[in-house]
């Protein structure tokens, strides 16, 4: 490619619309010579960008029938290592959007890589009309729709080595899950999904943990939650309740686009498991669980969905066999994934449920909260063969000391001045809400 006379400009899209602005970007790389168009793969995609709605192939395709386009390539990385090692670009060419965090990081590495043999960066100014927010308007809405989230966390097990959920309970913290990407020495990195949870869902309306709070005004949390995020919505399903009602709502959920339910192995009155055997707590039957994960597998009208089965052995001190007993016999049942729960500190249990469960079941996913042990790392729960990490509560413990604390502050100085310094401000919130 480099013996030709003209020189060679790359650029990358991860789009699932074609419109003005990226025609805009292909016409301006034209003017520096011939135009090889990466295509940034789904599994780089997620790393710092919303989820595409079309498949990484034919996201290829669309690109092809874009005019001036000599080549349309796989990107495998968001930093361009892979290509710019193979390719040697003369000029790279992106909207100038990335001289902002969090994107300025991407750009910065791909400056050092091109300065090493003389290559240039391109910023070309980004293209912001009625057009092309129109665009990306009704790109949000594609990816909103039950139809495309429902489906969404089921691939992102088979694309992300571990998926990362935090816990949101309004449409403000759904935002903040939403629209929360950081820069980590070069890596861009932001959260797989979400988690609505029964315990912050009922602390947020000051109502107690018991399953007070009923199914319908849960569901009114989905909708809010929905109307302003695009990612997948892990549901927290407390014991299911009857079975009658389970698979009511287990259709409800679906029908809703809400990605999969978790139910906790219990009976009776609901008390959150942290506190163990402090309080009592009753473990259903296996074969009274397992009839109501196969009834909730029936009940529902697509494979996407999933129903995950929360083991409480080790929380209710019931023993190590008793949890893999149960794990294996949900799987039987039709259970999309196990979720293993401790509220000690020590992980060593749960280390040891995952090595045991991997031997003998390879591939159903594994899900963790590790609220209690929290000293350990993704990565740690990755080389055990979880799947999934909850942060179940973290959003809604920091959030309830800080306004306390601003509430105390107003009371005793009589004024707001000193707590402003602290304080996000309101132009900063409303930036979190898109427009219509």
């Amino acid at each position: 490619m480099k013996n030709n006379d003209k020189k060679l400009v790359y650029t990358c899209f991860c789009t699932d619309i074609i419109h003005e602005g990226h025609l805009n970007i292909i016409r301006e790389a034209q003017k520096y010579g011939r135009v090889i168009l990466g295509a940034l793969s789904d599994k780089a995609s997620v790393c710092y960008n919303k989820f595409p709605t079309i498949s990484q192939e034919d996201r290829v395709k669309l690109y092809k029938t874009i005019p001036g386009i000599e080549n349309v390539i796989i990107q495998e990385t968001v930093h361009y290592d892979d290509i710019i090692t193979i390719l040697k670009p003369d000029y790279v060419i992106h909207g100038d959007n990335w001289k902002n965090p969090p994107e300025k990081a991407i750009r910065e590495h791909v400056e050092e890589l091109l300065n090493e043999y003389g290559g240039k960066i391109i910023d070309v100014p980004y293209t912001v009309n009625d057009n092309t927010r129109r665009i990306d308007a009704q790109l949000r809405e594609r990816l909103a729709m039950p139809e495309y989230r429902r489906k969404r966390l089921k691939k992102l097990l088979g694309i992300r080595p571990i998926i990362k959920a935090i816990e949101v309970h309004s449409g403000l913290t759904g935002l903040i899950a939403e629209k929360t990407v950081v820069d980590n020495n070069g890596d861009l990195d932001q959260f797989d999904a979400m988690w609505i949870s029964s315990l912050c869902d009922s602390t947020a309306r000051g109502k107690p943990d018991i399953e007070l709070v009923d199914m319908t005004s849960r569901f009114r949390t989905v909708d809010e939650i929905m109307e302003v995020t695009t990612k997948p919505i892990i549901f927290d399903g407390d014991t299911g309740g009857l079975i009658e009602h389970f698979v009511y709502n287990v259709r409800s959920l679906e029908r809703m686009g809400v990605s999969a339910i978790i139910i906790e192995d219990k009976t009776g009155l609901k008390k959150n498991s942290l506190f163990g055997t402090d309080v009592p707590q009753q473990q259903d039957t296996i074969e009274n669980f397992c009839a109501k994960i196969s009834a909730g597998k029936h009940a529902q009208l697509t494979d996407n969905f999933m129903i995950i089965a929360r083991v409480e052995s080790l929380i209710l001190e019931c023993g190590m066999d008793d949890a893999l007993k149960r794990a294996l016999a949900y799987v039987q049942a039709g259970a999309d994934g196990i979720m293993i729960h401790s509220r000690k500190k020590n992980p060593d249990e749960i280390f040891e449920f995952c090595e045991k469960f991997r031997k003998i079941d390879k591939n159903t996913p594994l899900v963790v909260v590790p609220s209690s042990f929290n000293t350990v790392t993704e990565q740690e729960f990755e080389n055990y063969g979880v799947n999934i990490v909850i942060y179940a509560n973290q959003l809604t413990r920091s959030a309830y000391p800080a306004m306390q604390k601003t509430a105390e502050d107003i009371l005793r100085f009589h004024r707001a001045k000193e707590v402003d310094e602290r304080l996000m401000s309101i132009k900063d919130i409303i930036s979190l809400i898109d427009e219509i």
